[in-house]
């Protein structure tokens, strides 16, 4: 098998032969809403995501031919695709989200036209998405990934005020171009309070906690077994276990995220591909980096994780992101530090704690990391 190891663009995968686990039913699905959120930790195949809606909606058939998505659709039609990856910007500094925004636009402006009338980036965003409708004759599709990252970037410092009402206005176009719009879908880690960011336009459907979508990002334990049954066997004995204990040292490792009160195990894919790329059990998901974010905003906090493990909460305790060190619940759980173990569907309450064995042992070195940059 070929491993896509730091590989996160679909066509690359489906032309090199890249084993794939084929999500192309739940992309279908997606692509049928409107606008829509969708959180997810990093490291779990946000950006491929984007990527294969891309595709998707370029009309790019033969990429698809023997998945899922070749028996769902027969039209193909091509749309204008907008997208926007703020995954490589450096936004803790001035003016950098301006600029990073204006390529953007002045970029489809070559394509679509620009008038003079419109000067912001927002309007000038929207007549963009008018003309491309008017000119392909279908709607325009917008797909941002890392929607956050101008905001993680600059937590608690003066920067956060001038990223957050540029992006709310910048946002804000989704509402005015509706009738433009197919399909506009933001991804990030986080999800912050509705009346800061996401307030300039009609709120999107966030599908983070929809059972529909839980194995949209990751990997299930069916899928583990059925695509990556071979590397299963040759990892056992490599490493002298028998295949059913492979397994269940894989699924202590790496399985144990809930995203829903479905509760359906997903697997960390970065750390399964990784796995079976090296034939190794390691901590792959932590050592590929640390949320510099995390670390500042727990610099000097002590989090007992046993106090906040050991109450049932209300989703809204951990869905919507504060900035808050005193109570970090919401930013552990969605930068994957927590996840959902268990619901009470009488009393619509959530009980959350540590995915897996190299969540907790990542979790033990982040706060190592966070204290000794105050002592």
């Amino acid at each position: 098998m070929r491993y896509p190891i730091s590989i996160q663009t679909f066509a690359t995968i489906r032309n090199g032969n890249y084993v794939y686990v084929d999500k192309t039913d739940l992309v279908y699905r997606l692509a049928q809403e409107h606008v829509c959120f969708l959180s997810r930790p990093r490291r779990f195949g946000k950006s491929l995501l984007i990527s294969t809606l891309d595709a998707y909606f370029s009309g790019r058939r033969e990429l698809f031919r023997g998945l899922k998505m070749e028996a769902l659709e027969d039209k193909w039609d091509v749309y204008p695709v907008f997208r926007i990856d703020f995954a490589k910007g450096r936004f803790d500094l001035a003016g950098e989200l301006e600029k990073v925004l204006e390529e953007y636009v002045s970029s489809w402006e070559t394509i679509y036209g620009k008038s003079d009338i419109y000067t912001t980036l927002s309007s000038r965003f929207q007549y963009v998405l008018e003309q491309a409708a008017a000119r392909t004759g279908h709607q325009a599709v917008i797909l941002i990934d890392e929607y956050d990252k101008p905001l993680l970037d600059v937590l608690e410092e003066d920067l956060e005020n001038v990223n957050r009402s540029i992006l709310k206005d910048f946002y804000g176009t989704f509402k005015a171009a509706d009738a433009s719009l197919r399909f506009v879908l933001l991804t990030g880690v986080t999800k912050f309070s509705q009346i800061t960011v996401f307030s300039g336009f009609n709120q999107p459907n966030d599908i983070s906690m929809d059972s529909r979508y839980d194995a949209i990002c990751g990997i299930t334990e069916d899928e583990l077994y059925s695509v990556f049954g071979e590397a299963i066997s040759e990892m056992a004995s490599k490493l002298n276990y028998t295949v059913e204990t492979m397994k269940a040292e894989l699924k202590k490792q790496y399985d144990g995220y809930h995203f829903s009160n479905a509760l359906l195990d997903v697997y960390n894919p970065f750390s399964i591909i990784n796995a079976f790329n090296k034939m190794d059990i390691d901590n792959y998901w932590y050592k590929s980096g640390t949320p510099t974010y995390l670390v500042k905003l727990l610099e000097g906090h002590h989090v007992n994780m046993q106090k906040l493990t050991s109450r049932p909460y209300e989703s809204q305790y951990f869905v919507d992101y504060r900035a808050d060190a005193e109570n970090p619940l919401a930013m552990l759980y969605q930068s994957g530090y927590l996840t959902i173990k268990g619901y009470d569907r009488h009393y619509m309450e959530y009980t959350l704690d540590y995915p897996n064995v190299e969540v907790r042992k990542g979790f033990v070195a982040l706060m190592a990391e966070a204290n000794k940059c105050c002592s």
